[in-house]
C-alpha cells in the first residue's frame, strides 16, 4: 500500500528567512508563506480567508533561500508536511506543522531589478533551468541513519 505526503502552495513571505547551523553543520532556513483564497458567500459577499504555513529549508536549497528571498516576495514552495509535538512549559501539549521545501521557485521580481524570476537552482544573471531533483529521502539530513531532534533545532 502507497501513501503520499505532498504539499504544493504559491503565496508571499510573511517575514525574512532565518538562516540557523544544527550542531552537526547543517543549514536549515525557516520561514512564513501566506495563501489568499476567496469566494463568494451565500449572501452574495466577497469573502476572503488567509492561511499561514511555516516553511523549513535544509542544507544548499537553506542556503539559497536566505540568500535570495525576503519578506513579501512571492514563492512557488513543493514539499512534504511534517508535524512536529512537545510539551509547553504551561504543561499544555503543543503541535507546529511544517512544509519541509524540496523545491522553491521565485515568482516575482526583486525589488528595483529588471532580474526573470528564479528557481532555486537559477543563477545570478536570472536565466532559470532546470535541476534533476534528488532521490527522495524520508529524512533530509546528512546521513538519513541519524535522527534530528527537536531539541537539536537552533529555534
Amino acid at each position: 500500500m502507497y501513501s503520499l505526503n505532498r504539499a504544493t502552495i504559491i503565496g508571499n513571505l510573511t517575514r525574512d528567512p532565518e538562516v540557523k547551523q544544527t550542531p552537526s553543520g547543517q543549514k536549515v532556513c525557516t520561514f512564513g508563506v501566506a495563501t489568499n483564497r476567496s469566494w463568494t458567500g451565500t449572501d452574495g459577499k466577497k469573502q476572503e480567508a488567509t492561511e499561514f504555513h511555516n516553511i523549513v529549508a535544509w542544507g544548499k536549497l537553506a542556503e539559497i533561500c536566505g540568500s535570495y528571498l525576503t519578506k513579501g516576495r512571492k514563492v512557488y514552495v513543493e514539499g512534504r508536511l511534517q508535524t512536529h509535538d512537545w510539551d509547553g512549559q504551561d504543561g499544555v501539549k503543543r503541535y507546529r506543522t511544517e512544509i519541509i521545501t524540496e523545491n522553491m521557485i521565485i515568482l516575482d521580481r526583486a525589488s528595483g531589478t529588471g532580474a526573470a524570476p528564479m528557481s532555486a537552482a537559477s543563477n545570478l544573471s536570472g536565466s532559470v533551468f532546470a535541476v534533476p531533483k534528488a532521490p527522495m529521502k524520508d529524512d533530509p539530513a546528512p546521513n538519513p541513519d541519524d535522527e534530528i531532534r527537536i531539541e537539536d533545532i537552533p529555534f
